[in-house]
């Protein structure tokens, strides 16, 4: 099957090609040039003028959680959430979405290990259903304290390996004084606004959380040692969560991490880079100009040359938001900020089939206009729409 898009500002890994056609056949981008007069085929796909972009690729995205309870103490069945997510995301322009899955207990944020399982069972029955309208994977993230956690995920890991199915961990340790919450006021600052706690309670709930916490700090360098070990023999693919500093960026360099995930700080991310280790920076940061948690801007990141990529994080909407804000700056030219959403995490993952306008590329497109100053997505198509997959 082939399929003809026409009069579009292909966004390329090194420029923007003005007027350009793109030729989809079998799923996969055949070829991008440069639009003849008179040369563009009867029945090409019109693009007006719009920015035409490969599908975005989400390396992080917590959404998930958020439609299933979207109000406190209402929660939807969780195939409908994955269902709605789904379209979410795609009318955002992402077609490849990694869920973030935690592995943990945590009644702040209404996890569990049981409830990980599910959501696990429910991706992958909706991706191999025929029926889903990007490609779900998964980012399991792993709470480094937790000895129940790390079991349920060896069960979850215990099984075939292909090369572009490496599953993804995300090594994280949530304990306020660590990481996001390493100034653990912050952590006391959400508990107020969220359960409308006085100042004293908040602390204490924090004080307490602490002291639990640290008698399964011995649990750290266990989860690592395995991780590690998983990681050197290919069945893994580590991230570092909200990395703080260099000598935890060389910890976790040892150990085999190959991204760094939020960094937290300048320092962290720099070493990073020393390190060869990819970055990935959130996107609602960059939209909302800075860090909720009084962490460092991804804008900043950006500018110094040391983020990769840009996930949702929570908010599928802000990764176009984001592209377009920084390329609107000085900061980047508008193809390198595209390649924070395709390209960069496309690699991040690692996936080589996906995230430029390049022949071989598989067709996963976005068609953007931009409308007083935000960006509006007009049309998605994937590979499996092109090929019929989708029914």
């Amino acid at each position: 099957m082939t399929t003809i898009f026409a009069h579009g500002q292909a966004v390329l890994p090194d420029r923007v090609l003005d007027d350009a056609v793109l030729v989809v056949e079998d799923g996969l981008i055949v070829s991008v040039s440069a639009a003849l007069p008179g040369a563009v085929p009867r029945g090409a796909i019109d693009l007006r003028g719009a920015f035409l972009l490969p599908g975005l690729v989400d390396s992080h995205s917590d959404g998930l959680e958020k439609e299933l309870r979207p109000r406190p103490n209402v929660e939807l069945g969780l195939d409908f959430a994955v269902t709605s997510f789904e379209g979410r995301a795609r009318a955002a322009g992402v077609t490849t979405c990694y869920h973030g899955i935690g592995y943990e207990v945590s009644v702040r944020k209404e996890r569990t290990i049981e409830r990980a399982l599910q959501i696990v069972h429910s991706l992958q029955d909706r991706a191999s259903s025929g029926c889903a309208l990007v490609d779900h994977r998964l980012l399991h993230r792993l709470d480094a304290r937790d000895p129940n956690a790390l079991a349920a995920l060896q069960r979850a890991l215990d099984g075939p390996v292909s090369d572009d199915l490496v599953p993804l961990v995300s090594f994280e340790d949530h304990t306020p004084g660590q990481g996001q919450y390493r100034d653990p006021s912050y952590y006391r600052k959400w508990l107020e606004g969220s359960e409308g706690l006085d100042e004293q309670e908040a602390q204490r709930r924090v004080d307490d959380l602490i002291n639990e916490r640290a008698s399964r700090a011995w649990h750290r360098d266990v989860a690592l040692r395995w991780l590690s070990d998983a990681a050197a023999a290919g069945r893994a693919r580590l991230l570092a969560h909200d990395p703080v500093t260099e000598e935890e960026i060389a910890v976790a360099a040892k150990h085999g991490v190959a991204v760094a995930e939020f960094p937290t700080t300048l320092e962290a991310a720099r070493a990073a880079r020393a390190h060869g280790m990819d970055i990935v920076a959130g996107a609602p940061n960059v939209l909302r100009g800075g860090s909720h948690s009084g962490n460092v801007s991804a804008a900043e990141l950006v500018a110094e040359g040391v983020a990769d990529s840009l996930s949702s994080d929570y908010l599928p909407s802000a990764l176009l938001a984001a592209v377009f804000r920084l390329a609107s700056s000085p900061v980047l030219p508008l193809p390198a900020a595209v390649a924070l959403v395709t390209s960069g995490p496309a690699r991040t993952v690692g996936l080589t089939d996906r995230g430029t306008l390049t022949p071989g590329q598989r067709a996963d497109l976005v068609a953007v206009t931009v409308d007083r100053g935000w960006p509006t997505v007009r049309l998605v198509r994937t590979a499996d729409d092109q090929l019929g997959l989708v029914s």
